[in-house]
């Protein structure tokens, strides 16, 4: 799953990245969350454009989308069966760029830790992504998108068994569907990211609150120091006690 990611880098490098002429200027953003609007890449007329489009999927069929689940992510292994994703898969394949995503380990005391996972060799990655065209019955339109997710890689595996699926720089206008990429089979692109592709390193819990969105939250936690071992007394005829104390306890479908 990915239920936040990041985008926190300058026009000009998605305008390098992507190879395109323009990019609106746009605030780095360190804490994008499900319904707010995001930067997607998709072709138009076989040429890469970029557009704002709201993150959370919203099926071209749907009369009552606050009755639809919140279609942020979809499952690569089924997206193109799926009612809600199966047009989008054939017809609206769009990039998302970031600069990287968080997700949350669940730790036996059933805390959750947030881990910010960053590309280990680049500014820049593109997740693959679905958007779709939704209309009110006043005509109103509204661009959607989902980001799709597939099994963990080694760098995220200890964290999440998902992650998002991440197209690799040369497969961007086969996955876009621009030029002579047209009709061909994409599963091979539906796979886990190699290992080393992210690095990843625990966060402040801060970026639960979407609200929160500033360079501090992907600072790496420092580790935790030792705790100072216990000054014991000697006691003579004195059985050693328990201290009964229990032991210390130490995540964008």
């Amino acid at each position: 799953m990915c239920g936040r990611y990041a985008l926190a880098v300058k026009p000009e490098d998605v305008e390098e990245e992507f190879s395109m002429i323009r990019i609106e200027w746009f605030p780095p953003r360190y804490n994008i969350a499900p319904t707010q609007p995001i930067l997607v890449i998709r072709a138009d007329r076989g040429e890469r454009q970029a557009a704002l489009v709201r993150w959370g999927l919203i099926p071209s069929w749907a009369r009552e989308p606050a009755e639809l689940p919140l279609f942020f992510n979809a499952r690569a292994e089924t997206a193109a069966t799926k009612p809600a994703f199966r047009g989008p898969f054939r017809h609206r394949r769009c990039l998302i760029p970031a600069s990287g995503f968080y997700e949350w380990r669940k730790d036996p005391g059933g805390k959750k830790q947030p881990f910010y996972l960053r590309p280990a060799r680049s500014k820049l990655v593109a997740f693959a992504g679905l958007w779709e065209e939704w209309a009110d019955a006043n005509g109103n339109m509204l661009d959607s998108a989902t980001i799709l997710t597939t099994d963990s890689n080694a760098d995220v595996a200890a964290i999440h068994e998902r992650m998002p699926v991440i197209i690799g720089h040369g497969d961007f206008d086969r996955w876009l569907g621009v030029g002579e990429h047209g009709g061909e089979a994409l599963a091979d692109l539906l796979t886990p990211a190699p290992a080393g592709t992210f690095q990843a390193f625990a966060v402040d819990p801060r970026v639960n609150n979407a609200r929160n969105d500033d360079p501090s939250l992907q600072a790496p936690l420092a580790p935790a120091d030792p705790p100072p071992r216990p000054l014991t007394v000697s006691k003579p005829k004195a059985a050693p006690a328990d201290s009964g104390e229990p032991p210390d306890q130490l995540k964008l479908l």
